[in-house]
């Protein structure tokens, strides 16, 4: 399936929802169009790893960001059919974005008895790994995509149990059978998180304690420039006692460079990045999502390209707008 949109008065100033977050600047955007599904070759796994692929119709040295969708209660927006508003956003704003569906997803079906099912923390990041691996073949899949991305310019995006993926090619760890595994990718360039899941100790819950990636993660050796994004309503019980500060682990327990960018009222869904209108945020708020949606790309951009304005601009603007949150750096 292709889908092309050219309303470029969508994401300029035009949409009646952007509210404060207008004063935020962005690039021209373009149209772009989303492809899929891709399928890459994945040997023993137990589902086809299918990716969405979605990319500006123009431009050439275009980066690209892997994004990772969280564990979640629904069907499908926890795989590549989710996460609009972000895709969308980056896409035409001059981003490539693939999107895998992870063997932890509901629309797959598997049983949770299937091996690495407590979370498939592992096969996620594999996923990730075979899409840079096999970048050839998506370039080939999308319609006159050929020969205009950028492979230097990567980048990895994780919402929740996403977030957790994403750390690891950042250089997170987690510890299994008495050893230290990390997935660090030196392709990978930056990345953003987005209300992940936090560092392992004894505040977690004990079902949150069956999980490695859970109970045993670390930052202390993520050293890749990120994002982290958390709302301070973020409350998870069912992961930890520690309240909202849990998601922001990513920033505190990880050297430099790092932001954190604390949304006020925003809890897990922050908004809506997930999906237009769906039924698991609980905290709709499409100026929020604005927000996100500028900030992110302005910091995916920078740190990409190495450039420098977008960010200090946006940084700059942002700063006027402390009744929606505050941004730290280190």
């Amino acid at each position: 399936m292709t889908d092309t949109n050219t309303r470029d008065d969508l994401w300029d100033g035009a949409d009646a929802l952007l509210g404060r977050a207008r004063t935020i600047p962005v690039n021209t955007s373009t149209p772009f169009q989303s492809v899929r599904p891709v399928v890459l070759p994945a040997p023993g796994r137990p589902a086809p790893l299918e990716v969405r692929v979605s990319a500006p119709t123009t431009g050439e040295r275009l980066p690209v960001v892997l994004l990772s969708h969280g564990g979640g209660y629904t069907n499908y927006v926890s795989s590549n059919r989710g996460f609009a508003p972000l895709t969308d956003f980056w896409a035409a704003h001059g981003l490539v974005v693939v999107q895998p569906t992870h063997l932890s997803s509901k629309s797959l079906g598997l049983p949770r008895t299937a091996p690495d099912a407590r979370a498939f923390w592992e096969s996620r990041v594999q996923d990730l790994t075979a899409v840079l691996d096999h970048f050839d073949l998506i370039e080939a899949a999308v319609p006159g995509l050929a020969g205009r991305v950028d492979r230097d310019r990567v980048a990895v995006a994780g919402h929740s149990m996403g977030g957790q993926t994403a750390s690891m090619l950042l250089g997170a760890s987690v510890e299994e059978d008495d050893k230290t595994v990390r997935g660090f990718d030196e392709r990978v360039k930056a990345g953003i998180l987005l209300a992940a899941t936090g560092a392992g100790d004894d505040h977690l819950s004990e079902m949150a304690k069956q999980f490695t990636a859970l109970r045993t993660a670390r930052f202390d050796e993520m050293t890749t420039p990120t994002l982290v994004i958390v709302g301070d309503k973020d409350d998870s019980p069912e992961l930890t006692d520690r309240g909202p500060d849990y998601h922001a682990d990513g920033y505190h327990q990880a050297p430099g460079p790092k932001s954190l960018l604390t949304l006020h009222g925003a809890e897990h869904m922050l908004g809506g990045i997930t999906g237009y209108d769906t039924i698991e945020t609980t905290d709709e708020d499409p100026e929020r999502v604005a927000i996100i949606q500028r900030m992110t790309w302005a910091f995916l951009h920078d740190t990409v390209t190495s450039d420098g304005s977008a960010w200090a601009a946006a940084t700059a603007a942002f700063a006027k707008l402390s009744a929606i949150g505050r941004l730290e750096s280190k």
